[in-house]
């Protein structure tokens, strides 16, 4: 059970190490691949890359779940660790844009597209196999060493990230050094295939197959028979949904929060992310372990519950233990944008290539990107959009059909003169070291992380209990990956599009908690699978 468990959990943490590099490392990736780009190029390119980072991990689930279905579980999981680890490892020797041309962001386009089909299979791959090896009462105790390899992939990332760009310098750093840390996949690699090879079939596939009753049509029957369809729509309402968004909550939004609106150096934010992640770990295993005394579905509603009620107060604890001046500003000299609604743009900007270039969208992203809420005015049509603080006006610029360059020109002046307002006002440009309580700020971090991790911890285990052995595979994979990658994934940029529409920092949360929500109240109509036996 030990081999079983760590060639399972250390593949997928391999897995999941792959896929942050590449998140983390994303703008270097884009200087060295889209730079030379035209603009209908570069947008074409960048749609392509973030499709292939969550929209192919759906279909990596329908693929490798056939297989996983049809010829075994260890052939699946076999194939999807080669198959990231070949992309990973491929995208440290590609040629730029600059050396190649159009080559270097086709073949990184591609070698995206590999690594998400691979997600897509590994995780529903490892957590069945390490399940239909465990004994029953213990199964959400094994199988959550799988769950805890996201963090320790993260954090795998992070170090090698970091240990290279220190080592280096920035300047080598971005020109090459970016590369090691894909190379450094190659070994990983070998590891993981090795470890792997040692492996036999699960049990549970082998008398299946055994009996000459495995599934010769998994598509149709998970999601051709409504039997099985009702529990794959189940899964994805019930916890699902709330995975993805309280998880790219805890570990994802709160730096974008702390860094873009809070203005907390980058550096503290990396390291409050590390422990916090580092911290997650345990915690896993821990709440799986209680799984297995007192049930998923309790635990698992007490982390979504947690989180649901935690997020507003928990944010706005967040900016008092962070930047405490911007709280203080913002309930003395509150900031007011006067425009045409009709001028106004919903800012939902997933791949990073919309301009937003009337005077309002202009307007309202300079006090998003200064982290500041703002009320909004209606002013009569055609009208300038105007910034409101307190008793200075700042009057917004339209850029709408200007080049790039102009534009940017555009937007740098008026973000200039609307920072200038802010700083009269008392507004902080960057948070205060000195008056930031990091003790606090780490202990609200942890309240999403124990949420995240009560959640996610028993999710493997209940996941491999709602399906049968014959579709297992499938069935569960799909849902898993529509919440992550979907509704997880998107966490981000819906929350600064509701952001920069509402004028309130806060509002982003509103996307995590009509998710977490929704699952909450459809959780309770969850079975409880503790200790089903898997035959």
């Amino acid at each position: 059970m030990r081999t079983v468990v760590v060639a399972s959990s250390a593949g997928t943490a391999f897995e999941w190490y792959d896929f942050f590099i590449f998140g983390t490392l994303a703008a270097i990736i884009s200087r060295n691949f889209f730079t030379g780009l035209s603009d209908a190029a570069g947008l074409v390119a960048a749609l392509a890359l973030f499709g292939a980072g969550f929209a192919f991990r759906p279909l990596g689930a329908l693929i490798f779940g056939h297989m996983g279905d049809r010829v075994g579980r260890k052939s699946a999981f076999l194939f999807t660790v080669t198959l990231m680890g070949v992309a990973t490892v491929g995208i440290g020797f590609l040629p730029t844009y600059e050396q190649a041309g159009l080559v270097g962001p086709a073949l990184l386009i591609f070698l995206r597209i590999l690594q998400g089909l691979a997600l897509g299979g590994e995780y529903g791959g490892a957590a069945i196999y390490v399940a239909e090896h465990a004994p029953d009462a213990r199964r959400g105790e094994h199988t959550a060493w799988i769950q805890a390899s996201a963090a320790f992939g993260l954090i795998g990332a992070l170090v090698v990230i970091l240990i290279t760009r220190t080592t280096l310098g920035e300047a080598a750093f971005s020109a090459w050094g970016w590369r090691i840390p894909f190379l450094v996949s190659a070994g990983l690699l070998a590891i993981s295939i090795f470890m792997r090879l040692k492996l036999a079939e699960s049990p549970s596939f082998q008398k299946l197959k055994a009996a000459g009753e495995e599934t010769k049509a998994p598509f149709a029957e998970a999601f051709g028979r409504w039997s099985n369809l009702k529990i794959v729509l189940l899964v994805l309402f019930a916890f699902m949904s709330a995975q993805g968004a309280v998880w790219y909550t805890a570990f994802f939004y709160t730096q974008v929060f702390m860094e873009r609106f809070l203005k907390v150096e980058p550096a503290t934010v990396n390291a409050l992310t590390i422990a916090a992640t580092v911290a997650s770990a345990p915690l896993y295993v821990v709440f799986a372990w209680l799984s297995d005394r007192v049930g998923r579905k309790w635990v698992m509603w007490f982390g979504m519950t947690l989180a649901l009620v935690a997020f507003f107060p928990g944010f706005k604890a967040m900016t008092l233990a962070a930047n405490p001046a911007l709280a203080e500003a913002q309930a003395r000299t509150p900031v007011v944008v006067v425009a045409d609604p009709a001028s106004c743009s919903l800012q939902f900007d997933p791949v990073g290539r919309a301009q937003f270039a009337t005077a309002c969208d202009i307007a309202k992203t300079a006090l998003a990107n200064a982290g500041v809420s703002y009320t909004n005015q209606a002013a009569p049509a055609g009208a300038p959009a105007q910034v409101k603080v307190g008793a200075i006006t700042v009057t917004s610029v339209d850029g709408t059909g200007l080049d790039r360059a102009a534009l940017a020109e555009t937007k740098r002046q008026v973000e200039g003169q609307i920072r200038s307002a802010l700083a009269e006002a008392g507004y902080p440009a960057t948070a205060d070291p000195a008056r930031l309580n990091l003790p606090l700020l780490f202990g609200l971090m942890m309240i999403f992380v124990v949420g995240a991790t009560a959640l996610y911890g028993p999710m493997a285990a209940a996941l491999v209990e709602l399906f049968p052995t014959r579709i297992r595979y499938t069935a569960m994979s799909l849902p898993y990956h529509i919440g992550t990658g979907w509704v997880g994934g998107f966490v981000p940029f819906s929350a600064f599009a509701i952001v920069t529409a509402t004028g309130d920092i806060y509002a982003g949360l509103w996307y995590p908690v009509i998710f977490t929500a929704i699952s909450v109240v459809v959780c309770l109509f969850l079975p409880e699978t503790k200790g089903k036996p898997l035959d």
